[in-house]
């Protein structure tokens, strides 16, 4: 057995010891329409038969799945109620991405600077602590704001009440502003109050429901260290908080953009850092295109996966469209990124399905390499069946994670 398949079975192993509270909680796993919607929708072939044949499998939790913000297709990102959605779609790693308070405290959010559009924060009191108050919309110039959680206390954060993750940018109202969800999400499961929560609240949280851990130490937008606040104690924190509630690190998939995060985690904390994910940005260029990486040339890789490899890093996890690519036949197959990462014995995780809305129109920017082979919704499950068979990925980020269930169940995984 691998160390990343012991580091599994070690987790899964720890994640049944709270599954009789797991149960009160979740009740059974279920898949509700949506996988079978898809799955019709599906061009006739071997992969829709198999995947139809499992029709009247017992779903189960499986760690392939991971809630990328808990459910946020329709639920509030990052509440306590959308981890719940995943944890019953089956979703067995839920994530937390890590911010932190005025006061240094560590809450869920997806980015320090994300209260405006994730938050009702420009509708109270607190709207003046923004970095950039509301601006209306005026003429060829959208309606700006930002909003952080390092400008509210860790009281003040818990005050907001979060919405979903959406901003009209042609609004000259804040009422206008915050009713920005897309015309595919919904906003029916935000009409009532839904519950923030700071990081060791989803630990205790995520283990009541049974899942596993993979929380993100997202960048700070304010300048670090911050009133004295280091880089590196904001990393150890995020650690600490795992050992003080007495959670096995087989159980903890850390991640981080930042390699230094990912470094610092395998040097000081390693039975953490021994399955710390390098979350890869490198398809983003700088003003001078360095470290702007083509998935299909390895000679822009640098570092090199057996580089990273080298340095203790054991998983990565670049969006999925860096994964695939299309042959002569139009198929799609490994891209030279995902044969590297095998290579380097890189365990793959990728990132966000059911993200972009239908994908009757190609699915937009995380499809972007198989948009001329996606034409129907039902390629959702084309393109997970790629990312595993070809890609060889070992878990997938979703918004709506009982699509990725329903194909790991099926499959065995």
């Amino acid at each position: 057995m691998t160390l990343k398949s012991t580091l599994i079975v070690a987790g899964l192993a720890a994640s049944t010891a709270t599954g009789a509270l797991a149960q009160d909680l979740v009740g059974a796993v279920t898949y509700g329409p949506r996988p079978f919607y898809l799955i019709d929708r599906m061009e006739d072939g071997p992969l829709k038969d198999t995947l139809a044949a499992c029709s009247a499998q017992t779903p189960a939790m499986s760690t392939f799945s991971i809630g990328h913000r808990g459910a946020p297709l329709q639920f509030a990102e990052h509440t306590r109620e959308s981890n719940i959605a995943a944890a019953r779609m089956g979703a067995g790693i839920l994530e937390c991405d890590v911010t932190f308070t005025a006061d240094e405290e560590l809450v869920c959010r997806h980015a320090q600077n994300d209260l405006h559009t994730t938050t009702n924060i420009l509708a109270t009191d607190l709207a003046s602590t923004c970095v950039t108050p509301f601006t209306p919309a005026d003429g060829d110039t959208n309606a700006t704001a930002e909003c952080r959680t390092s400008e509210l206390t860790l009281d003040q954060f818990r005050s907001l009440t979060p919405k979903m993750d959406a901003a009209n940018g042609r609004a000259t109202t804040v009422e206008d502003y915050m009713a920005g969800t897309a015309n595919w999400r919904t906003d029916l499961y935000s009409t009532q109050p839904t519950t923030l929560m700071t990081h060791a609240e989803s630990i205790d949280l995520f283990d009541a429901l049974g899942a596993d851990f993979t929380p993100e130490l997202k960048s700070a937008s304010v300048e670090m260290p911050f009133n004295g606040f280091t880089q590196a104690d904001y990393a150890q924190k995020l650690v600490d908080e795992y050992v003080a509630a007495g959670i096995d690190p087989a159980r903890v998939w850390l991640q981080s953009f930042n390699l230094d995060d990912v470094k610092y985690w395998v040097e000081n904390t390693p039975d953490f850092g021994a399955q710390a994910v390098y979350l890869d940005d490198r398809y983003e260029a700088s003003d001078d295109d360095e470290g702007l990486i083509d998935p299909n040339d390895r000679a822009t890789f640098k570092p090199t996966m057996q580089e990273l490899a080298d340095m203790g890093v054991q998983y990565i996890a670049p969006p999925m469209w860096m994964l695939l690519t299309l042959d002569e036949a139009g198929n799609m197959v490994a891209s030279e990124y995902a044969k590297a990462a095998q290579d380097a014995d890189l365990g793959i995780i990728t990132w966000t399905l059911e993200r972009s809305g239908p994908l009757t129109t190609g699915g937009g920017w995380y499809f972007q390499s198989v948009a001329e082979a996606t034409e129907t919704d039902g390629d959702y499950f084309t393109i997970l069946h790629a990312l595993h068979e070809e890609a060889g990925v070992i878990g997938v980020f979703s918004d709506w994670p009982a699509t990725v269930t329903y194909y790991a169940n099926c499959m065995g995984l």
